[in-house]
């Protein structure tokens, strides 16, 4: 369809200059229709996939009527989670930003009611909430409804499905009868039509479903493995792709605590969020991620609603999802704002009749791909080091360096020699970790080659922490790798026990480890680290358990 110019939709001044600061000039399709269509006032069903662009197509409508001078509520949006919510609210601020006098205000369960009570108190035209959340204040006559004029629903399927249909109605029939009603929807299921034959009047239908649902920029690939090879597979995609932010999704929360925590005791920068955690707990995670002090997030389908953070580059389909279309919402998670991003599936058994399935439904061919190798793995770490090592010949501060260099150089040595014995000396710690492993994915096929566990190259550890401590596997990662110097990747097999811990590093960091953490502290407490059972008695201690 024909798209419109932002400076087409016959916007406020105040609503354009937003738009404008914020580098849009284009609208998507859900805009170019949704926005000239609300503005009239009539009830609308949108249907559009995620990564669209829905938010403005409703919001900016919503704040082009606000009227600033009236601290009633006028307009409310419903979404199924804290984190929609809250990116909405973030939204709709930019947008309005040169517009004085509108007060937006977020409502969700997990933040103290009394400070959402104070900011209603005060007047907002405009209110993003979640469904329990927006009953409770009802219930409590904190929150008024009586001039409101414009009601969403954004993701309303989604909220179907969370089981919030007695929530919704009873939230609509709390409002006027003379208002306008938006559902927003990436599906239309049955439940989904009959509340809108309940609460809408003669709705306008606006579909945008392109001929491929997912989106065109987004590279989409499978991998055919067996279960016990995902874990494995996952590691050499991250290592060989580096990806700045990555998603990998689970389908249970089992799932996600699982793959978070192997993916941690690896030394990944990773954390999982799930329904099942506290919302500080999701909050923190979902702070990390956003601002990259984590490089990978592990999430079910429902914990991931309402992530919309730049620069995810890849998403990991650890389980194919048992929906169609969450695999598209999945996926949308990526190449956001006009980037590219790659989609990497992992197929075991059966699934790859699910896959099947993925690819009639967007009308996508999705690329089988064969598994990095060890050896590919190591090339690219030669080449990022490479390329690290042309960056420094840049600088102008290698004086001292050249001076340490020229004092090697001899009739016998040249100084190809030194740079070659450098680069040997750089790889070989990385080198004697890789020829330990057993590379279990033989050839482009995919086949299991049954890896052979070297246990005389690892050395088992004993730290008096454990879950009553509250202590993680990343805890014992960041303090291992900063006391005694070694790599992330080295600290492995990370055991949480209730009052105390085990983790294994290659023998070699063995004594290091011992001296550098001895009487260290985390979390405020000393710590003691010594050889776990079975370990050799030359070391200064032993605890045998």
């Amino acid at each position: 369809m024909t798209t419109l110019k932002f400076s087409e939709l016959n916007l406020s001044n105040e609503i354009f200059k937003a738009i404008e600061d914020l580098g849009f000039e284009e609208a998507t399709p859900i805009q170019s229709l949704s926005i000239p269509k609300m503005r009239t006032g009539v009830d609308i069903i949108g249907q559009a996939q995620t990564g669209t662009g829905k938010t403005a197509a409703f919001g900016i409508p919503i704040l082009e009527k606000t009227d600033s001078k009236n601290k009633d509520v006028q307009s409310i949006i419903l979404c199924p989670t804290r984190e929609l919510a809250i990116q909405v609210a973030e939204e709709l601020k930019l947008f309005s930003k040169y517009k004085k006098g509108i007060d937006i205000v977020p409502i969700y369960g997990g933040q103290p009611i009394q400070r959402q009570i104070a900011a209603l108190s005060k007047g907002a035209q405009i209110i993003i909430g979640t469904p329990g959340r927006v009953i409770d204040h009802l219930e409590r006559k904190t929150l008024k409804l009586g001039s409101l004029s414009t009601v969403v629903l954004d993701e309303a399927d989604e909220m179907l499905d969370m089981g919030f249909r007695e929530d919704i109605e009873s939230i609509l029939k709390s409002m006027p009868e003379k208002r306008q009603t938006v559902f927003f929807s990436a599906t239309m299921p049955k439940e989904f039509l009959s509340l809108t034959k309940k609460y809408q009047r003669y709705p306008e239908i606006i579909k945008i479903v392109s001929e491929k649902l997912t989106v065109p920029s987004i590279e989409q690939y499978y991998f055919d493995i067996r279960e016990h090879q995902k874990l494995e597979a996952l590691t050499r995609c991250l290592d060989m792709y580096d990806p700045k932010l990555s998603l990998v999704f689970c389908n249970t929360k089992k799932r996600v605590d699982e793959v978070a925590a192997s993916l941690q005791a690896r030394g990944y920068r990773a954390d999982a969020i799930h329904g099942d955690m506290s919302q500080s707990q999701r909050d923190k995670a979902m702070a990390k991620f956003r601002n990259g002090s984590i490089e990978i997030l592990i999430a079910t389908d429902v914990a991931a609603r309402g992530i919309d953070v730049e620069n995810i580059e890849m998403v990991f389909n650890f389980d194919i999802p048992k929906d169609d279309e969450n695999y598209v919402h999945r996926i949308g998670r990526t190449a956001r704002a006009g980037r590219t991003g790659k989609a990497y599936n992992f197929v075991s058994g059966k699934d790859i009749y699910k896959l099947r399935d993925i690819q009639r439904y967007t009308k996508v061919t999705i690329k089988r791909k064969r598994i990095p190798s060890l050896a590919d793995v190591e090339n690219t770490k030669i080449t990022i080091m490479l390329d690290k090592i042309k960056e420094v010949l840049k600088e102008k501060d290698l004086e001292k360096y050249a001076r340490m260099a020229e004092s090697l150089i001899s009739d016998e040595i040249t100084s190809l020699d030194v740079a070659a014995a450098l680069l040997k000396t750089a790889f070989a710690s990385e080198k004697k970790e890789q020829n330990s492993e057993t590379d279990i994915f033989a050839n482009a096929n995919g086949n299991y080659s049954k890896a052979v566990a070297k246990e005389n190259e690892a050395t088992r550890l004993f730290i008096n922490m454990g879950k009553k401590d509250n202590v993680k596997a990343e805890d014992f990662i960041d303090v291992i790798s900063r006391q005694a110097g070694i790599s992330t990747k080295s600290v492995r097999n990370i055991k949480i026990l209730d009052a105390f811990s085990f983790v294994e590093v290659p023998r070699r960091y063995a004594d290091s480890v011992i001296s550098a953490l001895d009487s260290s502290k985390i979390k405020g407490k000393k710590v003691f680290v010594g050889l776990a059972k079975k370990e050799s008695p030359r070391h200064k201690k032993s605890f045998k358990f």
